[in-house]
């Protein structure tokens, strides 16, 4: 304002003075308006001002996969800065990172595509720890998650995987859903490899695996690549729900309790302007898809042939969603990975939360 009202006094400065030495009416008018003008663009500034330095950092950790669309967009369309919330993007390697930096106080939230059995398992650590907001469900028809072999491979069902080697992606949610994925195929004797996701095509090309399990965008970049084929889509959906067409609520979108019951206010505009980017993706999809640019390793003619994940807000879960979610949470506690049962509904946002 400083800065504006000596602005406004130097255009009063180089207006013609009459001899006389009071200014005309006129020009006490004008000094008048200038100044009354400048005082209002300070007072309209300062609130806004006041906003930003109040107004605690966001800090939201996202792993490099399609799924995080609807945040990618938020950031690059400006919807989180039409809500005046400082919103800091965090890249971790994989979802295990980002859970760790939101029980180390490293950072406020998730971003859909965080493994949400990474994010239970630190619920189990920390009771309390956080409260989902969003998810991305996936099966056959809205693919997340797949079996890839090489091109020209013989195998044509993931029971033909017997005793073969097959990767998957780093982590405990990746490597026990293959597991246990091969098991109810009936693929007896196949060997599980943790593999980076981004080395999977290059490690079916070279024969270094029979098979990965995986996410996309790795079966489209084999597609065209010429290297890969999906032998099936949606596979957890199928072995492990039970159903091909069942949601998968294999990742989700989330922020820690302790910055929901200290800021709730933020907390809920945050969620607002988060909606507003799973809006877009789903109204406007092609547009959206440019925004994988920068975030993951996904650009050029790969930008629009990736499949993309459906969007579950909280507020949009029914019933059987949430008994499907659940289901996913039991084989975890079924197979030791949790040390005690995990409650789906405890974990969902609610604006009192």
């Amino acid at each position: 304002t400083r800065k504006e009202s000596s602005a406004a006094s130097d255009v009063y400065k180089r207006q013609p003075m009459t001899r006389e030495s009071t200014p005309s009416p006129l020009r006490t008018s004008r000094r008048t308006l200038l100044k009354g003008a400048a005082a209002s663009i300070g007072a309209l500034a300062a609130p806004a001002l006041v906003r930003a330095q109040g107004t605690p950092k966001i800090r939201v950790g996202f792993w490099p996969v399609a799924a995080g669309l609807p945040f990618f967009a938020a950031v690059e369309r400006g919807f989180f800065r039409d809500a005046n919330l400082d919103v800091e993007p965090l890249k971790f390697a994989g979802a295990q990172q980002v859970m760790e930096a939101m029980l180390a106080g490293r950072s406020e939230g998730s971003a859909n595509g965080t493994g949400a059995a990474n994010l239970a398992i630190g619920e189990i650590a920390q009771p309390g720890l956080f409260k989902i907001f969003c998810t991305n469900p996936s099966n056959a028809r809205d693919v997340l998650e797949e079996f890839l072999v090489a091109k020209d491979s013989p195998i044509k069902s993931v029971a033909e995987l017997s005793g073969k080697k097959v990767a998957s992606g780093p982590g405990i949610q990746n490597v026990t859903l293959a597991k246990t994925m091969l098991e109810r195929a009936g693929a007896k004797g196949a060997t599980v490899v943790e593999l980076p996701i981004g080395q999977h095509v290059a490690a079916i090309a070279t024969g270094q695996i029979d098979a990965c399990y995986t996410l996309e965008p790795t079966g489209t970049v084999g597609r065209l690549n010429g290297t890969a084929r999906v032998l099936e889509a949606g596979v957890v959906a199928h072995y492990i729900l039970g159903d091909p067409m069942a949601p998968w609520h294999g990742g989700a979108a989330s922020l820690t309790s302790e910055f929901i019951q200290k800021n709730p206010q933020v907390a809920a505009q945050f969620i607002a302007a988060y909606r507003r980017g799973v809006q877009f993706v789903r109204e406007q999809p092609e547009q959206a898809r440019q925004y994988m640019k920068g975030y993951t390793a996904i650009e050029g003619a790969l930008t629009n042939e990736v499949p993309l994940a459906a969007y579950m807000l909280h507020d949009e879960f029914k019933p059987s969603d949430v008994a499907y979610f659940q289901k996913f949470y039991d084989l975890f506690t079924e197979k030791g990975i949790f040390s005690r049962k995990v409650d789906v509904g405890s974990l969902l946002y609610t604006a009192k939360a």
